[in-house]
């Protein structure tokens, strides 16, 4: 029973999440011409990781608008403060060294799957502003965006992330649209993944980011790791 109420919370949580508000200062980014065309819905860029030390070789903040670069950047935005499901069970250490795809930190996350608040699954938002489930004002107007890119790897070949998200939040201040790929299958290695976002109105984004996964998705804890996360004009 509780794994059946538990999807229908998954599912409900990814279309209108609970209520929370922790408002912090709004900023927009203005609307600027894109000369960029379409990417595939869902790319897999399968050749290696940049691993450069800096922050990037192709760092570039009039063409990319990121949301995570390296742990402390003046260029992330978003904060990862939407945690659903079974929050107990999500373990996040955004300043790790285990050999970031680029810079000099990556995004470690673990899923215990001990179903801490009975749920069988796990998920988190980046969120503008923090704790922002569309109750209050915010978020980035990105209409010229055309994709979202992020380098992803699991640890053990076998991680299994049901869904990557943008937008979606519902509410009186809630998203102009949403997309997303999945289940993904993690490796490994490093690869980077290509959210579409050519036909998806984008004009006012509080949810920049988004994960979740089960218990049915994968057999025991997972750890994965994500870099590079960004939107490109």
């Amino acid at each position: 029973m509780n794994k059946l109420i538990g999807y229908i919370a998954w599912t409900l949580l990814w279309v209108s999440p609970a209520l929370a508000s922790d408002r912090i200062t709004l900023a927009q980014l203005p609307a600027v011409p894109s000369d960029v065309g379409k990417s595939p819905f869902f790319g897999i860029f399968e050749g290696p990781a940049p691993h450069g030390m800096g922050p990037g070789l192709r760092f570039d903040t009039k063409k990319y608008f990121y949301i995570y670069t390296d742990r402390g950047s003046p260029a992330n935005h978003f904060a990862p403060s939407g945690w659903m499901g079974d929050y107990g069970d999500i373990r996040l250490d955004d300043a790790s060294t285990d050999d970031p795809a680029d810079g000099r930190t990556c995004i470690k996350i673990t899923y215990l799957a001990r179903e801490s608040q009975g749920y069988g699954w796990a998920g988190m938002f980046w969120q503008e502003p923090q704790n922002n489930w569309g109750t209050i004002p915010g978020g980035f107007n990105l209409k010229t965006m055309k994709r979202l890119t992020f380098w992803a790897r699991g640890t053990t070949d076998d991680e299994t992330i049901a869904v990557f998200k943008v937008g979606g939040l519902q509410g009186e201040w809630g998203d102009s649209d949403s997309a997303q790929i999945g289940p993904v299958s993690l490796t490994r290695e490093w690869q980077q993944f290509t959210i579409d976002l050519s036909a998806v109105d984008l004009s006012k984004i509080s949810n920049g980011f988004g994960w979740a996964t089960s218990r049915t998705d994968n057999q025991g804890p997972i750890t994965f790791y994500l870099d590079e996360i960004r939107f490109e004009r």
